[in-house]
């Protein structure tokens, strides 16, 4: 009995200093200290070495303008239009330069002899490359620049882009350009105000994404993005017309 009693006492104490448990319990706690250390490594390579220097780049090239953007531009009326979806950095020649290469033609200043024009080349299915964009609003003016493709034998089928000028520089001496890139796709009557006007295709980020691929091409550089920027991924523009959108805005550096 005496001798049973002791076996129970010590295998309730666990096992004797120097046994092959307590050497493999060591071992265990060893890899994982060692399996810590190493995942503590890894962590700070990854927050050190790509995450924070990342971060830091974004915001050393981030535009004073970028503070603070309005989403929308807005129509004559105050209503809310097309969505804010790219931006560049850069000078207007650098920016005209970029666009003209790629195939994007300025758009004619609204007069009544444009208007007329075309009003006429949509009905007749007459080209007409440079036909007028009507005018959104930001910064409290209409858009400084209008640039479009046309697509098929009319100017009622379009990729366009306006853009606003910041009045702010950056470091450089650089201004922001704020865009809204949408693609028209029929005239027709706004379903807000019953004024002529063009519909936009719903997926307004493709076309953000057409113009980003081609400038891309042609800088070579990595694009930056503020994500998300719109609040809302859906909406109407001034016409009425219902978008969808990731939310993201693009910002492009030009040369």
């Amino acid at each position: 009995m005496a001798a049973a009693r002791r076996r129970v006492m010590t295998a309730a104490a666990g096992p004797e200093p120097g046994s092959a448990a307590v050497r493999a319990t060591d071992r265990r706690l060893a890899g994982l200290c060692l399996y810590g250390v190493l995942l503590a490594l890894i962590g700070y390579y990854i927050l050190a070495y790509l995450v924070l220097p990342n971060l830091w780049r974004l915001v050393e090239r981030r535009h004073p303008a970028l503070q603070g953007l309005a989403t929308h531009a807005v129509t004559v009326d105050g209503i809310p239009g097309d969505p804010i979806n790219i931006a560049c950095v850069g000078t207007e020649t650098s920016l005209q330069r970029l666009l003209l290469a790629d195939g994007w033609v300025p758009a004619d200043p609204i007069t009544f002899e444009s208007s007329l024009r075309i009003a006429a080349d949509s009905m007749v299915h007459r080209p007409y490359d440079t036909a007028p964009v009507s005018s959104l609003y930001y910064w409290g003016h209409r858009q400084d620049l209008g640039f479009e493709q046309m697509i098929g034998a009319d100017p009622r089928r379009r990729h366009h882009v306006r853009f606003w000028k910041s009045g702010s520089l950056d470091a450089e001496g650089r201004p922001l350009w704020v865009g809204a890139a949408t693609l028209d796709t029929r005239a027709g009557i706004s379903h807000r105000t019953g004024q002529i006007t063009h519909h936009i295709d719903a997926e307004v980020d493709r076309e953000r994404d057409l113009l980003l691929s081609q400038l891309g091409t042609q800088l070579g550089a990595q694009i930056d993005w503020i994500s998300p920027f719109q609040p809302a991924l859906s909406g109407r523009n001034g016409g009425g017309d219902a978008y969808i959108t990731d939310g993201r805005l693009a910002i492009v550096t030009l040369p």
